[in-house]
């Protein structure tokens, strides 16, 4: 076979796969593990992904700590998650293997390189025996293949280092999995020519490498044929694959310019919020102007500026960041000004986990400042509905001239899944006017409010007759000079707590998965990315014969008007959280909800196994 060519023996078709690519940080594992997604997202597989990164920027090659993980799951049909378990395990070294050997169930495939089982590679990870050797691995389908030494080989008439060829067996394992596979080979091709065009002999040495893995594959015997995952029938329309990030700075040009206003962005970097940043700055046609702040206060400062002078202003971070936000917030609390921050959430407290994903910052978003400075609170709920997510949080913020807080998390931001591109044309219009005249006689009230949404005016600085005071002091309702009044001060505070709460209103109600009609045993609550492992597991207890609803909440400050309601209707309630019950805390408190919390702290999302073995112990007792 060529490279240009798909493999001739007829392959094996199978409804789905769940791989893991597992090496150390340097092994390019999370380059191949996007190639391999973006190659079965373009051949037409419904598919989700998690990459796991090491914490630390430059841990020791071949340790644990340094290993750097990619799982995909693709198929044939609709998934929801990026599998509770792979199906294979690809180890370039025995750190990898042994950070990942609990997790493949009997039964997986493990293909390994075995050209760094050597003896100083063993001992570095507390091996005593070779794991390929003593018969540890027995209960797995083991294919030993000496990825570096063929590296080597098929790069060393290019006239490559033996070190730099050596880095291109990553791109071994590529080729040897898309030919497991049936992966289209010719995107991979033209990927690698593009990428490394500046650099014609690592292109060279990649494509080789790539090659190699493919007629590796072909002419090794590994297995009796190939396997195949067909295309998944998928609603039509056009798709592209789409991490949560990405999504994110789409949502927020999308809303830009139904906003009819340019976006100021401006953060400081921070993982996992970074991605943000640095796309939405390739953007500046589109009037999107981005600053690296010198610090997370500049950044929400420079955001509640731009909002001032009629913008959009954003910023985004993570948990870190939102503690050093917190004053600002409240100003713009205080400034009734239309703000979004992002908190991409990782694992806390203070630095915590920086590459791990977390959602505990739910109740700092709730009650994260000093004074009762309530804001309404969005959480997107897969890589895809960060787009939705933050356009419903910008026009909240505009239509209410309020900060908002829109949550992800680091699974939501790395993770990718097929996304259908929206209608454009179908998105509201969710301008608002700016004022331009005197409200209040011959004078501007800057906090004159409209009655049905309780917003203050928003007047572009320079607008002639309309100066106001801005600031952090209290203001006086209407005219809003500074007022020290202890009723006025109790009044502003009542006002702005009430126009949040009647955002209520302008949400729809939540919308209740359940096949029984009410009639449900168990209602299971989420918010965040805990839908999609929800959702598989709610439908596996259902085939079991459980009798389970589900409602996973996009809004968290204020509630939709409906889930008191709701929540009243079920004997029993579960709430799975990446966290120690913060939004069971929340449940509890507002509706005396018996909300009965699943927490998990990892690092890692639940897996739809861990859910519905709750979902079944709390029906079945």
């Amino acid at each position: 076979m060529t490279a240009e060519s798909p493999p001739i023996t007829k392959a094996e078709t199978i409804d789905g796969v769940v791989i893991r690519f597992a090496g150390d940080s340097g092994d390019g594992m999370q380059l191949t593990g996007d190639r391999f997604t973006d190659v079965s997202a373009a051949f037409g597989n419904d598919l989700a992904t998690l990459p796991n990164f090491p914490a630390e920027i430059r841990a020791p090659a071949g340790t644990i700590a340094g290993v750097s993980s990619f799982q995909v799951h693709i198929s044939d049909h609709d998934i929801l998650t990026p599998g509770d378990e792979p199906s294979v395990l690809v180890a370039m070294n025995p750190a990898a293997l042994k950070a990942n050997i609990a997790e493949v169930p009997p039964g997986a495939t493990i293909l390994v390189n075995e050209d760094a089982f050597d003896e100083r590679a063993l001992k570095k990870v507390g091996y005593e025996a070779n794991p390929l050797d003593d018969g540890s691995l027995a209960s797995y389908r083991v294919i030993q293949v000496p990825m570096t030494t063929l590296t080597l080989e098929s790069t060393k008439e290019l006239g490559v280092k033996p070190r730099d060829a050596e880095r291109s067996k990553n791109f071994f394992a590529l080729g040897l999995i898309s030919w497991m596979y049936t992966r289209p080979v010719e995107p991979t091709v033209e990927w690698i020519g593009e990428r490394f065009a500046n650099r014609p002999q690592v292109r060279d040495a990649n494509l080789a490498a790539f090659k190699a893995g493919l007629h590796f594959g072909e002419t090794a015997e590994l297995m009796e044929a190939p396997f195949e995952v067909l295309p998944a029938k998928l609603e039509p329309g056009r798709y592209r694959n789409i991490t949560g990030n990405l999504a994110l700075a789409y949502g927020l040009l999308a809303a830009s310019d139904k906003a009819k206003l340019p976006i100021v962005y401006a953060s400081y970097p921070i993982t996992p919020a970074s991605d943000i940043l640095h796309e939405l700055s390739k953007h500046k046609s589109f009037g999107v102007r981005t600053l690296q702040a010198e610090d997370e206060i500049a950044a929400a400062s420079i955001a509640i500026g731009a909002a001032f002078a009629g913008h959009l202003g954003v910023t985004a971070t993570s948990g870190p960041g939102v503690d050093l936000k917190s004053e600002a917030l409240g100003l713009a609390v205080s400034l009734e000004l239309p703000m979004v921050l992002v908190d991409v959430q990782r694992g806390g407290p203070s630095t915590g986990l920086p590459t791990k994903t977390e959602q505990s910052d739910l109740l700092l978003a709730m009650y994260g400042r000093h004074g009762e400075a309530p804001l309404p609170i969005v959480a997107a709920q897969s890589p895809s509905h960060c787009f939705d997510a933050v356009f419903e949080g910008v026009r909240i913020a505009l239509k209410y001239r309020t900060p908002v807080i829109v949550l992800t998390d680091g699974y939501l931001a790395n993770g990718a899944e097929p996304w259908k591109l929206p209608d454009l044309d179908a998105l509201p219009d969710i301008s608002v006017p700016f004022a331009t005249e005197p409200n209040h006689g011959d004078d501007f009230w800057p906090y004159l409010r409209d009655p049905a949404t309780l917003a203050r005016p928003w007047a572009i600085p320079g607008t002639p007759g309309l100066m106001h005071r801005i600031g952090g002091l209290e203001k006086e309702e209407g005219t809003g000079n500074v007022n020290y009044d202890p009723e006025n001060h109790e009044f502003m505070c009542r006002i702005r707590a009430a126009k949040v709460a009647g955002i209520a209103q302008d949400i729809a109600p939540v919308e209740v998965d359940d096949p029984d009609d009410g009639g449900a045993e168990l209602l299971v609550v989420g918010w965040g990315s805990t839908w999609g492992a929800i959702l598989e597991a709610t439908r596996r207890a259902r085939t079991r014969g459980k009798r389970v609803a589900h409602v996973q909440l996009m809004h968290l400050n204020p509630f939709p008007p409906n889930l008191g309601e709701v929540l009243a209707r079920y004997p029993k309630v579960l709430v799975p959280e990446m966290n120690l019950g913060q939004l069971s805390k929340l449940l509890r408190s507002e509706y005396l909800a018996p909300a009965t919390s699943l927490n998990k702290l990892q690092g890692v999302p639940f897996t739809a196994s861990e859910i519905e073995t709750k979902i079944l112990e709390m029906i079945d007792g």
